[in-house]
């Protein structure tokens, strides 16, 4: 007989969302993401450091524990959800509607995005999430007429999406956030427009 799935205790899940509550609030009110250490996330969470590095291994594993936590709804909706994200929209609305939200994502989650991408040891390029919106643009890209190479196109429209350069350009530049969804939206339709 299998043994029924273990669910976590009731004080691992209320220790982890303490610890992706404190996470978020030191990384966004960060100067640099690499100023927040496990020691500062365990003080601010109220849990002791060995209880980081059980439930996430390392800096790197908590990041990127969060990261996915707080891009889950992006993901639901883009599998599951309604227009423009959602499955049963056109690839010329749905790849604009998924770089914007994915932007927006970026500017509210910037520092954490950063710290992320900025791990050292893993290549952005390499990671769980990155690989699932580059095949996801890749897809639709090749389902839009006249599209030559998606598989850089993909990486293209991506990079205009990177957490450096949203920090860079919304931090630095004081670019206001609506003027860098126009411009994300105006160079997507210029990429698209030339596929045509």
């Amino acid at each position: 007989m299998p043994e029924p799935e273990r669910k976590p205790r009731k004080d691992a899940a209320r220790n982890r969302a303490a610890v992706f509550a404190a996470a978020d609030s030191l990384f966004a009110g960060c100067r640099s993401p690499e100023e927040v250490t496990m020691a500062d996330i365990a003080a601010a969470a109220g849990v002791g450091k060995g209880t980081l590095f059980r439930a996430f291994g390392d800096r790197t594993g908590l990041i990127r524990a969060l990261y996915e936590a707080r891009l889950e709804p992006i993901r639901n909706a883009v599998e599951e959800g309604p227009s423009p994200l959602g499955p049963s929209t056109a690839p010329l609305e749905r790849v604009p509607a998924l770089l914007d939200a994915v932007l927006c994502f970026k500017l509210d989650n910037r520092h954490l995005a950063q710290a992320l991408e900025g791990t050292g040891t893993d290549s952005p390029y390499r990671t769980e999430h990155y690989e699932r919106w580059h095949t996801l643009l890749r897809d639709l890209l090749q389902r839009i007429p006249g599209q030559g190479d998606s598989d850089f196109t993909a990486h293209a429209l991506l990079a205009a999406t990177r957490a450096d350069l949203v920090t860079y350009l919304a931090d630095e530049k004081e670019t206001p956030r609506e003027e860098l969804r126009d411009r994300l939206a105006r160079f997507t339709a210029g990429v698209l427009g030339s596929a045509g």
